[in-house]
């Protein structure tokens, strides 16, 4: 990509991805209630005079999902061959999807788990024009977690335990992974339905791979150790269960707030950036606080930039060698998997095995030499999400429409929306 192109381009998804999740952390509460969807939420526009990049018509559609297809201007051309040596060798694996420098391979998800925290539009097709003013939000533009706690426990009863007198979050432990485990602990996955392993969760989209979902049961299962410090602290002795709630859900969020403003935006966008909107304020995102809306510039254009830092393979976990189980290298996806292999050897969400949990040292920064970068922010994307799994039956948590590259899914999205182009809204 020209170096003046990359330099506008980033310049607009600094501002935009800044100002938006500040935004987030500004008008999210110190829960105190929960949050109903007692008011229909929609996206606006931030830039609403800059016009469409391109017309919002067929034919312009057609190009975009062209564009985006595998094996194209987009493509990495990643050989997927081997899920080790994608990992240990990316130069001659990857030559074109260089490794990021300054981030590790799981901030792509946790960025992943941050917009399924603020956006979701179900219902916008792919093939037609729509009205961002007209389309609902189904999430809280805030970060307050609502895709965890749902609407709190009596709205959203399904995904609490109240059974050892507080107010918890469900997890299930994975029968097995005792074996597969290298220190052999149990490990814990989402609450599933047991006859169709569907997750029940505050967002379905949080099972759409298995990262993903194992970072949803970590903020679950970090819930549930806050409310046990909670109380077993003598100076809460005799408080009721929701009060209790109520303080270990604060804290969660604040955490999490916490990671988003001083770990993630800076890794991101630098500290630099960070600092200046601190200070001087945001320049062009106008909200109601008592009714902040998501801008479409952001959700369908300048935070689609994770899709470029996925990895073509990752390394799941350790495994257990000595009891034969070697350490689970394997690509994201892999379309040529059995849907109905309970356990396949590729990432797809809605599965539970033994073997499918997550060691985190690959993922963060422990200081023990086992992480793994993500990959560079450019306008490729791993040959791994060009062809997401659908083609051989239904992927839960993945598109059922036909249209498999996630390039072409985002190129058409924009079209759809008719959004400015990064240029033009660099230069505002």
């Amino acid at each position: 990509m020209p170096q003046y192109r990359q330099t506008f381009l980033f310049a607009g998804l600094a501002g935009a991805l800044c100002s938006t999740a500040l935004l987030g952390i500004a008008v999210a509460d110190d829960g105190e209630r929960d949050r109903g969807r007692d008011r229909e939420m929609s996206f606006t526009r931030m830039f609403p005079e800059l016009p469409p990049f391109a017309p919002q018509t067929d034919t312009a559609r057609d190009q975009a999902k062209k564009l985006g297809e595998k094996g194209g201007l987009i493509d990495a051309l990643d050989i997927l061959s081997d899920p080790v040596l994608s990992i240990t060798n990316p130069a001659q694996f990857s030559p074109n999807n260089p490794d990021n420098p300054n981030m590790t391979a799981g901030m792509t998800f946790l960025g992943q788990f941050l917009d399924h925290d603020i956006t979701f539009d179900p219902n916008s097709p792919l093939l037609e024009k729509t009205n961002p003013k007209k389309t609902t939000n189904f999430r809280t533009p805030k970060f307050d977690l609502d895709s965890v706690y749902g609407g709190g426990p009596e709205r959203s009863p399904e995904l609490y335990d109240l059974s050892s007198g507080v107010i918890k979050l469900r997890v299930e432990a994975i029968p097995g992974s005792e074996q597969f485990s290298h220190n052999g602990a149990i490990r814990f996955d989402l609450p599933r339905d047991p006859n169709t392993l569907t997750a029940v969760l505050g967002d379905r989209r949080n099972d759409e791979n298995v990262i993903l979902s194992q970072l949803h049961v970590a903020m679950l299962r970090f819930h549930n150790t806050v409310t046990d410090r909670l109380r077993a602290d003598p100076t809460n002795a005799g408080e009721s269960a929701e009060k209790l709630f109520r303080e270990a859900r604060r804290q969660v969020r604040w955490h999490y707030q916490w990671i988003i403003l001083h770990d993630f935006l800076p890794l991101t966008i630098g500290q630099a950036r960070v600092d200046d909107i601190l200070t001087h304020g945001i320049r062009f995102y106008r909200f109601d606080r008592d009714n902040p809306l998501m801008p479409i510039e952001f959700s369908v254009a300048a935070y689609r930039f994770g899709h470029s830092q996925i990895r073509p393979s990752y390394r799941l976990n350790f495994g257990r060698p000595d009891m034969g189980h070697n350490p689970f290298f394997v690509f994201l996806f892999d379309d040529a998997q059995d849907p109905n292999d309970p356990d396949p050897s590729d990432l797809r969400g809605a599965k539970r095995a033994p073997r499918r949990f997550v060691d985190w040292q690959t993922f963060f920064n422990f200081g023990d030499g086992n992480v793994r970068p993500n990959k560079q922010i450019d306008g490729k994307l791993s040959t791994v999400v060009m062809l997401l799994p659908g083609s051989r039956g239904p992927a839960p948590g993945l598109p059922a429409d036909g249209v498999q590259s996630l390039a072409s899914r985002n190129l058409m999205r924009h079209v759809n929306f008719g959004i400015p182009s990064g240029q033009a809204i660099a230069q505002r």
